[in-house]
């Protein structure tokens, strides 16, 4: 079987690249990509060489984190899954790939892949929400539109239930879709003082005016890799003795799965961070226009030929 991995050689420098996947084990899976999805807050600025998280980063390097697709072999020691169903797994921009079978997660056939493709991401956010463990009637900020934000405010909604979810982004289409998830939008600055902050900007003025919005002693979740901005503590981290903890990867891709697809009749609107959709072998032009701004989706989907 030939594999082909779209590989970063050099700053803006993408190629596909193929080799022979060799015999499976016994507790993999042969997995047909379908679709994918290109996270842009993570992979852009590692295409454009601009993430101050790695000022020094090396090639040739895989890109992508999101894929769906069909298992087309399986080891003998795997359980759980059969030939022909479909997972969603980590491995990116690849047309075909051999995962461990414990690594990828099953999805029930009545789940569009669309919204299947969010679930790694949301169980990213709600790890996160789960650390500063909110109740219903707390006041959260959300720092931040993007697809993380929107995706931590499904989880603030529908998983923990609370009612006063209030998001801050510049953007206002992003506010317009954050508002369809329950969350009320603010364009600058807010007057509420709230309990919890969760940052999801990666950026120095979302993160200040999170600082600036909180209570005396109150929690911020950093969600955000921080690869655009490098964030700072200013006077109100010390002045209101605020508490900051980060949080990173997921609390369990197989437990969150089965919440987060059982909320896909109550919100198939979650599908909308999709705002562009491209075929695979148009991932190195895209990346190209989403660097020049051509293009400024929330999120890519990436359709595999079957």
């Amino acid at each position: 079987m030939l594999q082909h991995s779209l590989t970063l050689v050099g700053p803006k420098q993408l190629e596909w690249k193929s080799k022979v996947l060799p015999p499976i084990e016994e507790d993999e899976v042969l997995i047909r990509t379908i679709a994918g999805a290109i996270s842009i807050g993570a992979e852009l600025p590692q295409y454009s060489e601009t993430d101050v998280t790695d000022p020094n980063p090396s090639y040739p390097r895989e890109t992508g984190y999101e894929s769906y697709g069909k298992v087309v072999e399986i080891g003998r020691e795997v359980w759980g899954l059969k030939v022909g169903d479909h997972v969603i797994a980590t491995y990116g921009h690849k047309d075909y790939s051999i995962e461990k079978g414990h690594n990828v997660v099953k999805v029930p056939e009545s789940i569009n892949y669309t919204y299947a493709l969010l679930n790694t991401l949301s169980c990213d956010a709600g790890k996160g929400v789960l650390k500063l463990n909110p109740e219903p009637k707390d006041r959260v900020l959300v720092a931040g539109a993007g697809t993380m934000g929107l995706l931590t405010i499904h989880f603030l909604k529908n998983y923990v239930g609370v009612e006063q979810v209030d998001v801050i982004d510049p953007i206002l289409r992003r506010g317009e879709v954050a508002e369809v998830l329950g969350a009320k939008y603010i364009l600058k600055e807010s007057s509420t003082v709230y309990d919890f902050g969760i940052e999801c900007s990666s950026s120095k003025a979302g993160f200040d005016a999170l600082l600036r919005a909180m209570k005396r002693n109150g929690d911020i979740c950093v969600l955000s890799d921080g690869n655009k901005d490098l964030l700072y503590l200013n006077e109100d981290f010390y002045e209101k003795e605020l508490r900051i903890v980060g949080s990173s990867d997921g609390w369990d891709y197989h437990k969150h799965a089965r919440w987060f697809f059982d909320c896909y009749k109550k919100t198939p609107q979650l599908q909308d961070i999709f705002q562009h959709e491209i075929k695979s072998n148009e991932l190195i032009d895209c990346f190209e226009e989403l660097s020049q701004h051509t293009i400024n989706p929330l999120k890519v989907l990436v359709r595999y030929e079957e």
